[in-house]
Order: C-alpha cells, then structure tokens, then sequence
C-alpha cells in the first residue's frame, strides 16, 4: 500500500508551520508581539498543526482502509477468475474427455459397421451363391430342351449312371424314386423308359410291360418310342403272348418304318412265323 496520495498535504503542513514560525521570529524581533501574544500565537499555530495532522492521519487511515478494501476486493476478484478459469480448465479436461470418448466411440461403430457390412455381403455372396444353386438351368436331352433345377438334374444323372454301370436294383430305385419326386420333370418320360429297361434286365417282365406301357400312353412322341415299342414286345414274348406282341411289332413297322427298331422288329416278326 502506498502513501503517496497524502505525501503533499504534509509537505504543505511542514511548509505553513515555517511560515508562522519565521513570521513570529520576525514579529518577535521587531517588537510588534508581547511575550502573551506570542504564546498565544504559538498555541493557536499548534492547535492548528494538530487539526491538520489529525486530519491528514484520518485521511492517511480512510486511504488505507480504501486501499485495503481495494485489495481485498482485487483479491477477491483475482480468487473468483481462478475459481472460473480452474471450472473451465475442468469443463475442459471433460470435454477433451468426453470428445475422445466419442471419438473412440465412433470408430468403434465405425469399425462395427464395416464388419457387419462385410458379413451382410458376405452373406448376400452366399445366398447368391444358393440361389444358384437352386435355380433351374436349361437342360438339352435327347433332343428336348428344358428347364430342370440342379438337384433334379444330379438326382436324374445318378440314377442313369447306376444303370450304365451295370447296377440295376440301384437304378430301378433311383428312378422310382425321381419319379415320385419330380413326376412333372423333363426327364419324366426318359427316367420312366430306363426304369422299364432296369426292370426288364433283372427279369421282372410284368413291372417291365407296364411301365413301357405307360411311357407310351402319357408320351407317344418320346424320341424313344420305337425303343419302347420293341421292348415292350419282347416284355410281351417272355411273357408267352406272342399274339400281342406280333400286333405291337406291327405297330412299330407301320408308326416308324425307318427306324432302327422297325427293322429288328421285322427280324422278330419273321422268326415268330
């Protein structure tokens, strides 16, 4: 704290009282003021030098008392900016916080969101994948085409390759089977045709007959249907109905002269007069 705002009102007290001082000397020396007079003089200058210390003191002490109060309220104030910028030092700690929480959290979802991104593609890939699978593919087969779903087609292919390799029990199941399964299928009339030809080589005749006879009535336009007819007389002749199979001979000559079973029916023909 300082004291310079009353420094001038004791250099003007110091000065006043110099004043007096020398003008009393000087009355004195003349011979103007009596030994009373000059007391009375000196008091009165006193009396005033202490009013004006008394008051330069209060002063001194009301300047004090504002400069204390000055500080303490700067002090104050000085304390109450700490405090707020230490709160904002804190709210800034947790915004960095929670920024970096955030931030984090993000690339977590980020992350989160490519994976699962991947296994929906992934997926999608797959499903594509089955799908395809389950689609029906176009499909050409003595000389038809169509469409057929690709466990129709497996399931056809098998069961003629059992019967190509000899393994007839196994074929006439598996065709039995695919006919059960798939009785709508464009490879109805050929599954029936090599089950009939599966049943004829392992000597079951009846079951033989009847299935060439159905082949020929629900398709009489299958390419093999001369094959068919030629089979089922011989179905017929092991059977002992010679009569029927000559009318099924006959048949075969006059719908398909040129065919290959045309001429091997002509050959039986002239063997069974």
């Amino acid at each position: 704290m300082t004291l310079k705002p009353v420094l001038p009102q004791l250099r003007t007290v110091r000065w006043i009282f110099g004043v007096v001082v020398w003008a009393l000397a000087a009355q004195v020396g003349a011979g103007i003021f009596d030994d009373e007079e000059a007391r009375r003089a000196i008091l009165d200058l006193r009396q005033r030098v202490e009013l004006l210390r008394k008051d330069t003191e209060q002063r001194m002490a009301d300047e004090s008392k504002r400069q204390a109060d000055v500080s303490k309220a700067l002090a104050e104030e000085i304390t109450g900016l700490r405090r707020n910028l230490l709160d904002l030092q804190n709210q800034l700690d947790a915004n960095v916080a929670e920024a970096a929480k955030l931030r984090g959290l993000s690339e977590q979802l980020a992350r989160d969101l490519a994976q699962e991104q991947r296994r929906h593609s992934d997926a999608a890939k797959a499903l594509d994948e089955r799908l395809r699978t389950l689609e029906p593919v176009k499909v050409s087969f003595e000389g038809n085409e169509f469409l057929a779903e690709p466990a129709e087609k497996r399931s056809f292919e098998a069961a003629l390759a059992s019967f190509r390799n000899g393994e007839f029990d196994l074929a006439q199941r598996l065709f039995a089977d695919f006919l059960r399964r798939y009785p709508q299928s464009g490879y109805a009339s050929a599954s029936t045709f090599w089950l009939a030809n599966a049943q004829f080589v392992g000597k079951d005749f009846k079951s033989a007959m009847a299935s060439f006879q159905k082949l020929l009535l629900q398709d009489p336009g299958y390419a093999r249907t001369p094959e068919a007819l030629l089979a089922l007389a011989n179905c017929q002749l092991e059977l002992k109905d010679a009569k029927t199979a000559r009318k099924t001979l006959e048949d075969l000559i006059a719908a398909h002269p040129r065919s290959e079973a045309a001429d091997a029916a002509k050959d039986r023909l002239a063997r069974l007069k």
